[in-house]
């Protein structure tokens, strides 16, 4: 039976145990699964001095393949649903550390990861290859959102980002 959306799993940072989305900036994938990986789910609400003064966060998660026995081939992930705010930016990169390793722990989610270059692609041609993930392997994504400085409050402020791959069989 071929990898299908439900086998590719997203999984937050933070230790084995980890179930509060805002610890998750790094450090040993979680048994904590998210529902989906959108940004309503990973970031808090957005207070009024981080709108006043502009704010920047990092959050860590993991995509996991889920599959039994075969490899997710090609994987890319992108970001699908673009935020429909024109204050918050939300940038993706991989972790360096590579297939099935631990990514970095930063400081606290205000931090950027160490050496990771974000885009935003919107696409699934223009998305960032994760290669081949085999059955039950990782990687590591970080994310990140920007709210410029004197944000305008907005409502159900959210992207969607998405995996795809191949599948031999």
């Amino acid at each position: 039976m071929p990898i299908v959306a439900a086998d590719i799993d997203f999984h937050l940072s933070g230790g084995a145990s980890n179930s509060d989305v805002d610890l998750s900036i790094g450090g040993i994938i979680s048994t904590t699964e998210l529902v989906d990986a959108t940004s309503h789910n990973l970031f808090d609400v957005v207070s009024s001095t981080e709108s006043n003064d502009g704010d920047t966060e990092y959050r860590c998660i993991y995509v996991k393949n889920n599959h039994g026995s075969l490899t997710l081939q090609n994987a890319v992930i992108w970001i699908q649903t673009v935020t429909p705010s024109t204050d918050t930016v939300i940038a993706i990169a991989l972790a360096g550390e590579g297939l099935n390793a631990t990514a970095e722990t930063p400081a606290d989610e205000d931090t950027a990861p160490t050496g990771e270059s974000f885009t935003s692609p919107t696409t699934e041609g223009a998305g960032l290859s994760l290669g081949n993930i085999p059955a039950g392997q990782h990687y590591a994504v970080w994310i990140r959102r920007t709210v410029s400085a004197a944000a305008s409050a907005f409502t159900d402020d959210s992207v969607v980002i998405r995996v795809k791959g191949d599948t031999a069989g």
